[in-house]
Protein backbone atom coordinates (compact mmCIF):
# COMPACT_ATOMS: atom_id res chain seq x y z
CA UNK A 1 0.00 0.00 0.00
CA UNK A 2 1.40 3.15 -0.81
CA UNK A 3 0.22 6.83 0.77
CA UNK A 4 0.79 9.97 -1.75
CA UNK A 5 0.08 13.21 -0.92
CA UNK A 6 0.26 16.21 -3.38
CA UNK A 7 -0.71 19.63 -3.22
CA UNK A 8 1.50 21.79 -1.09
CA UNK A 9 3.56 24.78 -1.98
CA UNK A 10 4.07 28.27 -0.43
CA UNK A 11 1.15 30.79 -0.27
CA UNK A 12 0.93 34.26 1.96
CA UNK A 13 -0.86 34.84 5.05
CA UNK A 14 -4.56 34.29 4.83
CA UNK A 15 -4.05 32.36 1.62
CA UNK A 16 -5.48 29.12 0.98
CA UNK A 17 -3.93 25.30 -0.16
CA UNK A 18 -5.61 22.39 -0.89
CA UNK A 19 -3.50 18.75 -0.18
CA UNK A 20 -4.65 15.56 -1.65
CA UNK A 21 -3.93 12.30 -0.05
CA UNK A 22 -4.66 9.11 -2.52
CA UNK A 23 -4.03 5.63 -1.38
CA UNK A 24 -2.59 2.80 -3.67
CA UNK A 25 -2.67 -0.76 -3.89
CA UNK A 26 -4.86 -1.55 -1.52
CA UNK A 27 -7.61 -4.22 -1.71
CA UNK A 28 -9.49 -3.46 1.52
CA UNK A 29 -11.20 -0.92 3.14
CA UNK A 30 -10.31 2.41 4.28
CA UNK A 31 -11.65 3.31 7.65
CA UNK A 32 -10.11 6.61 8.57
CA UNK A 33 -7.77 9.36 6.82
CA UNK A 34 -5.98 11.55 8.65
CA UNK A 35 -3.62 14.10 8.45
CA UNK A 36 -0.66 15.13 10.69
CA UNK A 37 2.07 18.05 10.13
CA UNK A 38 5.53 18.57 11.76
CA UNK A 39 7.35 22.05 11.94
CA UNK A 40 10.91 21.82 12.30
CA UNK A 41 12.13 21.38 15.94
CA UNK A 42 8.50 20.23 17.22
CA UNK A 43 6.35 16.60 17.16
CA UNK A 44 4.23 15.49 14.77
CA UNK A 45 0.87 16.73 15.36
CA UNK A 46 -2.53 16.02 14.62
CA UNK A 47 -4.76 18.19 12.12
CA UNK A 48 -7.85 16.38 10.93
CA UNK A 49 -9.19 13.29 10.68
CA UNK A 50 -12.35 11.86 8.57
CA UNK A 51 -14.08 8.61 9.55
CA UNK A 52 -15.54 5.97 7.48
CA UNK A 53 -18.52 7.30 7.98
CA UNK A 54 -17.70 10.38 7.31
CA UNK A 55 -17.19 11.84 10.84
CA UNK A 56 -14.99 15.16 11.09
CA UNK A 57 -12.30 15.92 14.17
CA UNK A 58 -10.29 18.76 14.01
CA UNK A 59 -7.41 20.17 16.02
CA UNK A 60 -8.42 23.61 17.75
CA UNK A 61 -6.11 25.50 16.04
CA UNK A 62 -7.33 24.80 12.80
CA UNK A 63 -10.86 24.47 13.61
CA UNK A 64 -13.27 26.69 11.21
CA UNK A 65 -9.99 27.04 8.72
CA UNK A 66 -9.20 23.54 7.55
CA UNK A 67 -11.80 21.14 5.99
CA UNK A 68 -10.91 17.14 5.67
CA UNK A 69 -13.30 15.68 3.02
CA UNK A 70 -13.13 11.67 1.34
CA UNK A 71 -14.15 10.35 -1.37
CA UNK A 72 -14.37 6.19 -0.43
CA UNK A 73 -14.67 5.52 -4.12
CA UNK A 74 -11.44 6.80 -5.19
CA UNK A 75 -9.48 5.97 -1.88
CA UNK A 76 -8.79 9.63 -1.44
CA UNK A 77 -8.24 12.38 0.99
CA UNK A 78 -8.48 16.12 0.55
CA UNK A 79 -7.68 19.01 3.06
CA UNK A 80 -8.71 22.59 2.10
CA UNK A 81 -6.60 24.89 4.26
CA UNK A 82 -8.01 28.43 4.24
CA UNK A 83 -6.69 32.03 5.96
CA UNK A 84 -3.34 29.88 6.49
CA UNK A 85 -1.15 31.13 8.89
CA UNK A 86 2.32 31.24 9.12
CA UNK A 87 2.23 28.72 12.31
CA UNK A 88 0.40 26.56 9.94
CA UNK A 89 3.64 26.22 7.65
CA UNK A 90 5.15 22.38 8.86
CA UNK A 91 5.44 19.45 6.36
CA UNK A 92 1.61 17.68 6.20
CA UNK A 93 1.79 13.79 6.09
CA UNK A 94 -1.48 12.04 5.35
CA UNK A 95 -2.02 8.76 7.40
CA UNK A 96 -4.29 6.11 6.56
CA UNK A 97 -5.40 3.26 8.32
CA UNK A 98 -6.81 0.02 6.32
CA UNK A 99 -9.13 -2.69 7.27
CA UNK A 100 -8.16 -6.40 6.38
CA UNK A 101 -11.24 -8.73 6.83
CA UNK A 102 -12.60 -6.21 9.37
CA UNK A 103 -10.52 -7.12 11.86
CA UNK A 104 -6.73 -6.81 11.24
CA UNK A 105 -5.77 -2.73 11.06
CA UNK A 106 -3.02 -1.86 9.51
CA UNK A 107 -1.29 2.10 9.41
CA UNK A 108 -0.01 3.63 6.38
CA UNK A 109 1.85 7.19 6.19
CA UNK A 110 2.67 9.19 3.49
CA UNK A 111 6.17 11.32 2.80
CA UNK A 112 4.87 14.22 3.42
CA UNK A 113 4.40 17.24 1.60
CA UNK A 114 5.61 20.75 2.09
CA UNK A 115 3.26 23.73 3.17
CA UNK A 116 5.05 27.27 3.38
CA UNK A 117 3.68 30.50 5.00
CA UNK A 118 5.58 33.42 4.41
CA UNK A 119 4.91 37.05 4.58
Amino acid sequence: VQVVESGGGSVEPGGSLKLSCAVFGSSFSINSMSWYRQAPGQQREFVARIDSGDSTYYSDSVKGRFTISRDNAEKRSDLQMNDLKPEDAAIYYCHVVEMVLAIHAYHYWGQGTQVTVYS
